[in-house]
């Protein structure tokens, strides 16, 4: 392998292990960030709504009954 051909190679790998740390930290900073709020109340008159549909829940159920979406606890 002559110089320009390993000159490439460790450019090559340069810009992947760039491309591989801004990956992770893109990753890392869409962990930490807060959810977006929801705009319903968390609890309307005993009902919990559905961040994803919107429908309204008794404040007992786990899951959407119209969706299938976790709620809120």
């Amino acid at each position: 392998m002559d110089q320009t051909q390993q000159f490439l190679a460790i450019t090559l790998v340069a810009a992947l292990g760039i491309l591989a740390t801004l990956a992770i930290l893109r990753k890392e900073r869409r962990a930490t960030a807060p959810p977006p709020e929801s705009p319903f109340a968390a609890s309307t008159e005993g009902e919990k709504r559905c961040p994803k549909c919107g429908m309204g829940n008794l404040w007992t159920d786990d899951r959407c009954i119209t969706c299938g979406t976790k709620l809120a606890s």
